[in-house]
């Protein structure tokens, strides 16, 4: 039965490595986002500098400036994406598989990088994610048209609830800390 024990263990432990699978592809998402990203960057640099041109009409200028900024926020919605594949692939491998030799007392490393525990991952992927939503509303509400009172309200409901969203992530990270204080002060 020892035997029988030891060996359905060492499966069970090996199983880990299926979570590969996820690293790599999360990985290799990540990447494509950020090449599709920087292809975009490219092609609005080359768009954006047809905006001296002194050929263009005022209007055609402020179509090409609101066009512009709005290319603008996907790129940078498009980047907060490709971050959140790449947290997700690290933050995988390193809670299942190993960890990550040259992010462990690396001053390069960024803290971000080094997960612990799911919590950290967790907590990590949500912080980029609510970055994307904030991107993805500014977004949206420069392009909203406003018809009614009702639609204002709405508009203003969201960018508070925004806001409330990014207190109580900071207020969260500043309790943690404070344990975290608490912690190394009294070891």
């Amino acid at each position: 039965m020892n035997l029988l024990e030891k060996i359905f263990e060492g499966v069970l432990w090996n199983s880990r490595f299926v979570v590969l699978t996820a690293v790599v592809g999360s990985l290799l998402a990540g990447i494509a986002i950020f090449y599709m990203a920087t292809v975009d960057v490219i092609y609005l640099f080359q768009h954006a500098l047809h905006y001296a041109d002194s050929s263009l009409t005022s209007e055609a200028r402020k179509v090409l400036h609101d066009s512009t900024i709005t290319h603008v926020v996907e790129v940078v919605d498009g980047y907060l994406l490709a971050t959140v594949m790449l947290i997700f692939s690290l933050g995988l491998y390193e809670l299942f598989i190993s960890d990550i030799d040259q992010a462990q007392g690396s001053r390069s490393a960024s803290k971000i990088l080094v997960i612990n525990t799911l919590d950290d991952l967790k907590s990590k992927l949500a912080k980029v994610i609510l970055m994307i939503l904030i991107v993805t509303l500014f977004k949206e509400a420069m392009t909203i048209h406003i018809a009614t009172p009702m639609d204002l309200l709405y508009l203003g409901g969201s960018i508070a609830l925004v806001a409330l969203a990014l207190y109580w992530t900071h207020a969260s990270e500043g309790s943690h800390s404070a344990e975290g204080d608490k912690e190394k002060a009294g070891h």
